[in-house]
This record gives C-alpha cells, structure tokens and sequence, in this order.
C-alpha cells in the first residue's frame, strides 16, 4: 500500500507540471495571436489616397 501512495503522488506532481505547461502555453499562445490579430487589423483597415485620381468622385461631396 505504501508503494501505491509513493507511485500515486508521483504521477500527480508529474501531472500537476504537465498542466501548469500546458497552461502556460496556452495562454502564451493567445497573447500572441492577441498582439497579431491586432496588427493585422490596422493593415486590414488601411485606405489608400486616392487624392489625385482624376476619376475619383467623394461621397461627401455635394451634388
């Protein structure tokens, strides 16, 4: 009985790491989808000049 103790506390500590890695992995990994979502989203969001296209026609502009 005594060896089963010994043998069941190792595997929980083993367990316990493996956990704690993989947590920290996890939430590593959505800091940086955070930080590439979000740079992503200013190159996405990005609008040209179109000043000095003699097509262009504003929206804002009154007709």
């Amino acid at each position: 009985m005594e060896k089963f103790k010994k043998i069941a506390k190792i595997v929980a500590i083993v367990a316990a790491i493996a956990a704690a890695v993989v947590g920290v992995y996890i939430a590593v990994t959505k800091l940086i989808e955070k930080k590439n979502a979000k740079d992503a989203d200013n190159r996405e969001n990005y609008v040209s000049c179109s000043c000095f296209d003699g097509d262009f026609i504003s929206e804002n502009t009154v007709a």
